[in-house]
This record gives structure tokens, C-alpha cells and sequence, in this order.
């Protein structure tokens, strides 16, 4: 069977995506499968690179820009091949919001993670914080702010994140990942700051209540039958956990398990489960909470393609919990198939009713 990797693409995250990917490649049971190498570029092309049957040694292999390296640029189309499996390691709009995935079911391929409408829901940081509301999933206090209100009236804007929430705040692009785009505002003028900033990435801005806590992440993994790991923290030696900080100057630890009461790590997993749950996820998902040091854990996102790099919690803690990257993969391509075969029989049986009632109107 062939895996056809997809990555790169147009967002912020574009070199993450890179990163992500040369970890995958180098994780693939090639007893079992090739790897057809595409990439995204920044400006949306779409190279074909080669076809991988063992681990690349550089991951100048995945930079299909170079000379050395060029792809064959294709359209989008071409990807489609019969007996293959798309895995779309894309993070970020174009990626992980229900475009590409959109995409892939309109043109008939399996692919690995969430469909479309979870996808959407879960990139989008105010939709997903509505769902979580309706899950009754606790969550820090937030503002919605769009890039037209605030234009029209800055100050009501600050009237109404001063009045519902306290300094620090945090502001974020509503659909961006890997902290793109994020800023603290410790007064008025930081705020509208950081909204400017948040508005170079989107149109719609969250601001969120700052408070003191803890980064607790859960992995989730199955599509009917779901499975989470034990949480992990992320052990900052920063104030402000931003891209650089995760991927350029990785100036963070990985603790697993977390050093947390058993009910809380429990409460962890419940929730994790539920938010995975009524956002419809399949695939995969990483959780992300905050944990105050009174124990009050609050639910802050849910990624649906986490980043797969050597320093990248979701895999690490399946490895912990004893399921090793190369299995990892290996479950995810098994649950993309299952899901496609079952949106397949869906489609089979609307058929076969639609046939039946013409039959009987005959």
C-alpha cells in the first residue's frame, strides 16, 4: 500500500509541517508500505517528489524547492491513486481546517485524522470554545472580538474584554496553531497591540483570561473507540511558551506522566474524551489544558493534526503509554481506512434506499 504524505502547505506553520513530516518518513514500516513524497508549497503549488521504499537519510529529500531536490509540479488532482492513503501533515489554515480534507472527499481518497466538520470546528478557536460550552467542559473566561467591530468601535472593544476579564490576557488568531500569532497584554495598549498583531494572521480574535497555571496535554486516538493516553506537561524555562520557543530555540521539557493527583489526571482524560467526542473527532487529537495550583483544570484547545517532530508531545506520550511511533502510524493509516470503508457503506446504503423507493414509486 502506498502512503501518499502530504505537507508543507500555505499557512504560518509551513516549516513545522517540514519538520513533522522527516519524523514520519523516518518512522514508516517500508516492509509494508511506499511513501509518495508531495508538497505544498507557500505559495500553493503542489511538487511531486520521489517515491520513498526506506527511510531518507536528509531532509533535504523533503525539500522539493531545491535544486537538487526540485519536484514535478502537479495538480492537486494528480495525487489520486487507487490502493493509497492520504496522510495530510499539514497544521494550520489550508491544512487542518476542512479544506484539504474537504478536498480529499470530493476527489474519493482515504486519509488519516478528522473529517471535515471537525476539523473546522476544532481550528477554529471560537467555535470550538462554543462546543466545549455546550459540553459543559470547563474553560477560561474569553472574548470573541472580530477585526470589523474592533475597527468600528476600538473602545467598546476594550470596555468589553476590561469588563469581563482581568490583565494579563492573551490574544489569539482564531484560526492559527503552534501559537502563530499569540501575544500577552498586561494593559490597554498591549491589547491593542496584540490585537493588530492577531489580525495579520485573521479576521476573528479571542481574548482570553490569563491566569497561572500549569500546561497539561492528553492524546486521543481512535474513531468509535476512543483511547487517551495519561496527560504530559510541558515544563517551560520561558514566561511565554511561543513558535519560538517550541520550535526554533526548543527551550521546553517534556514531562510524562504529568505530576498530578490521580483525580486529576482522570478528569483529564474525561474530558479529553468528551471534547473529542462532540466535535465528532476520528483520527487522532491532542487535548490541551490548563491547571491552576488549586487544581482546577480547564480545557483550552483541541488540535486535531498536533505536530508529529522529535520534540512534539502527542507521539511521545503514545510512546510512553506503549504504543511506539511506527505503530502510531501504522494504527492511524488503520483507522483512515476504517473510516473511509464506513462513509463508503454509508453512501452504498442512501443508494440502496433511493433505488428501493424508485422501485416502489414504480
Amino acid at each position: 500500500m502506498k502512503i501518499i504524505l502530504l505537507y508543507g502547505g500555505r499557512s504560518a506553520e509551513h516549516e513545522v509541517s517540514l519538520l513533522s513530516a522527516f519524523s514520519v518518513v523516518n518512522a514508516v514500516y517500508y516492509n509494508y508500505y511506499q511513501v509518495q513524497l508531495v508538497m505544498i508549497t507557500k505559495e500553493g503549488r503542489w511538487l511531486k517528489g520521489p517515491l520513498l521504499s526506506e527511510a531518507p537519510t536528509s531532509p533535504d529529500t523533503l525539500a522539493l524547492t531545491n535544486e537538487e531536490t526540485k519536484g514535478e509540479e502537479i495538480s492537486p488532482g494528480e495525487i489520486y491513486e487507487e490502493d493509497a492513503i492520504v496522510f495530510p501533515l499539514l497544521h494550520g489554515p489550508n491544512g487542518e481546517d476542512g479544506t484539504i480534507q474537504g478536498f480529499l472527499e470530493t476527489i474519493g481518497m482515504p486519509y488519516v485524522g478528522a473529517g471535515v466538520l471537525t476539523s473546522a470546528c476544532g481550528m477554529d478557536k471560537i467555535m470550538t470554545k462554543y462546543i466545549l460550552q455546550a459540553a459543559g467542559i470547563p474553560q477560561v473566561p474569553y472574548v470573541p472580538v472580530l477585526k470589523n467591530a474592533w475597527k468600528e468601535n476600538p473602545k467598546k472593544i476594550f470596555d468589553q474584554c476590561e469588563g469581563s476579564l482581568l490583565y494579563p490576557m492573551f490574544v489569539k488568531p482564531a484560526n492559527m496553531g503552534s501559537s502563530v500569532g499569540i501575544s500577552k497584554a498586561e494593559n490597554r495598549e498591549e491589547l491593542q497591540n496584540a490585537l493588530q498583531e492577531a489580525y495579520r494572521y485573521d479576521t476573528r480574535a479571542i481574548v482570553e483570561q490569563g491566569i497561572e497555571a500549569r500546561e497539561i496535554e492528553v492524546a486521543v486516538l481512535g474513531n468509535e473507540d476512543v483511547r487517551t493516553t495519561m496527560p504530559g506537561e510541558i515544563v517551560k524555562d520561558v514566561a511565554f511558551y511561543d513558535y519560538n520557543s517550541k520550535y526554533i530555540d526548543n527551550r521546553i521539557e517534556m514531562q510524562i506522566p504529568a505530576q498530578i493527583p490521580e483525580e486529576t489526571q482522570a478528569k483529564a482524560q474525561e474530558f479529553a474524551k468528551k471534547a473529542y467526542t462532540m466535535l465528532g473527532g476520528s483520527g487522532l487529537s491532542r487535548c490541551d489544558f490548563f491547571l491552576t495550583n488549586k487544581n482546577e483544570l480547564f480545557l483550552n484547545e483541541l488540535n486535531t493534526m498536533p505536530g508529529f517532530t522529535e520534540f512534539s508531545m502527542y507521539p511521545l506520550l503514545w510512546e510512553k503509554t506503549g504504543l511506539p511511533y511506527g505503530d502510531l502510524i501504522e494504527e492511524l493509516i488503520q483507522l483512515g481506512m476504517n473510516r473511509f470503508n464506513q462513509r463508503r457503506s454509508f453512501l452504498t446504503n442512501v443508494e440502496a434506499t433511493e433505488k428501493e423507493a424508485e422501485n416502489e414509486a414504480e
